[in-house]
């Protein structure tokens, strides 16, 4: 899993209109990094480890006003 978020980190953070705030490990840590930093776009993965899943980390992260595009 860390070999795939590397290299999408990557991919993306070459894209020159594309700007990298962050990534996550777990669900948790998802939600509060998009608390945090406000992207206009979360990509998630569904099936996370220990803790809550992608699904569950989408759904806290979609509350609220203005929420990013998941």
């Amino acid at each position: 899993m860390v070999v795939v978020r590397a290299g999408l980190l990557a991919l993306l953070g070459s894209e020159p209109d594309i700007e990298v705030l962050g990534d996550a490990g777990s669900g948790e840590e998802a939600v509060a990094l998009a608390a945090r930093l406000r992207p206009d776009v979360v990509l998630m993965d569904l099936q996370l480890g220990e803790g809550i899943d992608g699904v569950e980390a989408t759904r806290r992260i979609c509350q609220g006003d203005n929420p990013p595009k998941v």
